[in-house]
């Protein structure tokens, strides 16, 4: 969405974007060096034209598992670095690899090092372009907050925690002031009257309103709202603006009927999308099983030099309708670590063993989980099952958690994806936001999405 006199992107738009001009930075530079030297190894013409269609298909594929969509790494140069020179790698590489779909490997090898540094630079210089200019301070999104003054300093860290580029410049008080107005460090309260002016002096890109549905709004704020609307300015409700910004359902902020704003997703009802589902889930388990038993070799040498006990364990787990499984996995801590009652996996457990820290790292620890897959316990993408004694435990202090047993319980997920390994209730809340939210718009393209997570998750060492 672009604003009259200020330039702002939305999250979706700024990912198109740096999609887009990958594609047309590289092929621009491959198209220049084949007309100023010789460089006759990838050329851009009617009679190959899916060359470029597969050379663009791999630079967004690869780019995504390396993260050069993630807006946090591709605002960062140090990360912009390491991200294109990773996935420029790896492209030019498949590509070459890939003759079917390629062209012929060169004969020279200074046609393969000009490939490779031709995409790797073209793909860094627009970037750095991207950082210096797209992702300044000149991008910022503006917005005014409509709210109660209590929540205020809540509210507006709330949303600019999530978005570096998204701006609270003002707010309008709903409920009765009882004292003069009162700034937020920055923010200014703004009367009634003043909002349309100050929407127009300050290019405010859209209205925030953050109130309970019992509260009752003032009428001359509501009427100057009508006015702000009439002028053209986006009107948005707190959640949706969360929701679309933290890709997380705010249940902090909804109350018990929340199933009012909350139409669950048509996939988790629709019988062709869990049909595909299923027929993916049984073909990647079997791939997995088989890559697990070729692995067991191994994996019994360091679980007898790390590990010191069995190989395997079972353990109690809640699937859906909170149909209570055994699930199982590659050990990872001492045998016998719950002697004392079950307690929450921390960060550096001490029970967790050496050999257990690498399994659960590559999240090879999980492969055994490819038989609940098959037998039908769990899913390949769902909220990650939970113990039914931390189940009761959390769900007796948090709202809406037994929601997430309305699916399958999965071997990864949107959480385990967006969100760094958690042993408090606030950390449980924030993956419960990401569980509702793969609930309410479970598709093939958010299962695809986690899937590519996943695998950067591996690649990089990122496993819990």
């Amino acid at each position: 969405m672009f604003s009259i006199g200020k330039i702002h992107f939305e999250i979706s738009e700024r990912k198109l974007i740096l999609r887009l001009f990958d594609v047309l930075f590289v092929l621009t530079a491959l198209y220049l060096l084949g007309q100023f030297l010789v460089f006759d190894y990838f050329s851009i013409s009617t009679t190959n034209y899916y060359w470029t269609i597969v050379l663009a298909v791999y630079i967004n594929f690869f780019g995504t598992i390396f993260e050069m969509y993630n807006l946090q790494v591709a605002s960062n140069q140090f990360q912009v670095l390491k991200s294109t020179l990773i996935t420029a790698s790896v492209t030019a590489l498949v590509y070459l690899l890939t003759p079917f779909f390629s062209p012929v490997l060169p004969s020279s090898r200074l046609q393969i090092l000009l490939f490779f540094s031709v995409t790797f630079l073209s793909l860094y210089a627009w970037r750095i372009l991207y950082v210096v200019f797209l992702a300044s301070t000149r991008f910022y999104q503006n917005a005014v907050l409509i709210c109660d003054q209590k929540r205020v300093q809540e509210l507006i860290d709330g949303l600019e925690d999530i978005d570096p580029h998204y701006k609270i410049l003002g707010y309008a008080n709903v409920s009765q002031p009882d004292t003069e107005s009162k700034h937020y460090n920055y923010v200014p309260e703004i009367t009634a009257n003043d909002l349309l002016q100050f929407v127009k002096e300050n290019k405010v890109s859209e209205i925030v309103v953050a109130t309970n549905h019992e509260e009752g709004m003032d009428t001359i704020l509501y009427q100057n709202l009508l006015h702000v609307l009439e002028s053209g300015t986006v009107i948005r409700e707190y959640t949706q603006v969360y929701e679309s910004k933290t890709q997380r359902i705010p249940i902090q902020y909804m109350e018990k009927d929340f199933y009012r704003c909350f139409p669950f997703s048509r996939s988790n009802h629709n019988k062709l999308y869990l049909l595909i589902v299923r027929f993916c889930e049984i073909a990647i388990a079997l791939l997995g099983v088989f890559i697990g038993l070729c692995l067991i070799p191994f994996l019994l040498i360091g679980n007898s030099l790390g590990n010191k006990g069995s190989l395997f364990y079972f353990q109690e787990r809640v699937g859906k309708n909170g149909v209570v499984f055994q699930i199982l996995k590659f050990r990872t801590m001492i045998e016998n670590a719950e002697k004392n009652g079950a307690v929450f996996t921390t960060i550096n457990d001490c029970r967790v063993t050496a050999f257990g820290k690498f399994l659960r790292k590559t999240r090879i620890d999980e492969f055994p989980q490819f038989i609940n897959i098959l037998k039908g316990d769990m899913s390949v993408i769902g909220p990650r099952p939970e113990r039914p004694v931390f189940v009761k435990e959390i769900g007796a202090i948090m709202p809406f958690y037994d929601t997430r047993h309305i699916i399958k319980p999965g071997l990864t997920g949107w959480a385990q994806v967006n969100y760094s390994y958690g042993d408090t209730i606030s950390d449980s809340v924030i993956k419960l936001q990401y569980d509702l939210y793969y609930i309410k718009h479970r598709s093939i393209y958010l299962d695809l999405n986690i899937v590519f997570k996943t695998i950067t998750t591996v690649l990089f060492y990122r496993g819990q």
